[in-house]
């Protein structure tokens, strides 16, 4: 598979579901757990092919706010998996200039995660290479929900009125609201939904579904998705006859 030849036909930000590690372990009678593990080797995959392609962001839905919901044994394992991959990882993406940060919830994970992950990203946060956001305990509805009560504050305060309140404004307080917004959104498994992930963020991006379980999504999955991305005219509101003359401009 070849890659897009033109550099703004790679993405800048690419948003992943990591959908069907319990699928992958039942087609293979094995038990949940071992397509979670598998599903960590292609994270490592995909963050490597990633960081070789220049895209800039890569962010992970690792737990959403809803996954609570799952069997208790599930839940337990991969907060266990979480903890024991960071600890695995963290040094290996510094080594190789990867900023790491999380977005969501933190509140109602173990106290011994919640200090994983602020020493990751406290040993990341200078990195100038690969932006890697995991979205763990995060839901979309959360994430507009507690931008929306920054700027109540405010209004409380007196600083903003409510008829000031602008949608750049609700922007700055959401989640990655510094970088750039996903140009690529891929979920695999064969779902075709957005399930409660950057609500706000994905107005205008590309989605992208495919069949491929997270275990079995490698390079030639992702380059696929980018071949896909790269075809596509990104109007944002205009005609397709006026992006063609801004490009040629």
């Amino acid at each position: 598979m070849t890659m897009p030849d033109k550099m703004n036909a790679v993405p800048q930000h690419v948003a992943i579901i990591m959908d069907g590690n319990g699928r992958w372990a039942h087609t293979r009678m094995l038990p949940r757990y071992v397509g979670h593990r598998e599903g960590v080797k292609a994270v490592r995959r995909v963050v490597e092919a990633c960081r070789n392609r220049g895209i800039r962001v890569l962010t992970l839905f690792a737990f959403s706010s809803e996954n609570w919901r799952r069997p208790s044994d599930e839940v337990g394992w991969l907060m266990d998996l979480f903890i024991r991959t960071l600890k695995k990882e963290v040094e290996t993406l510094h080594r190789n200039g990867v900023r790491i940060r999380f977005i969501g919830d933190r509140s109602a994970f173990p106290a011994d995660l919640r200090e994983q992950i602020t020493q990751a990203e406290a040993m990341t946060v200078h990195n100038r290479g690969l932006n890697l956001v995991v979205a763990a305990n995060y839901g979309g509805h959360w994430d507009i929900t507690q931008a929306c009560r920054a700027l109540a504050q405010r209004v409380a305060a007196g600083d903003v009125a409510p008829g000031d309140i602008t949608a750049e404004m609700i922007g700055g307080q959401i989640s990655l609201s510094d970088l750039p917004e996903p140009d690529l959104f891929i979920r695999t498994g064969g779902e075709q939904r957005i399930s409660n992930f950057l609500l706000w963020q994905l107005a205008y991006t590309e989605l992208y579904f495919t069949e491929i379980l997270w275990p079995a999504f490698d390079e030639k999955a992702l380059d696929d998705a980018l071949q896909s991305y790269a075809s596509r005219q990104r109007r944002f509101g205009r005609t397709g006859e006026q992006v063609e003359q801004l490009k040629g401009a």
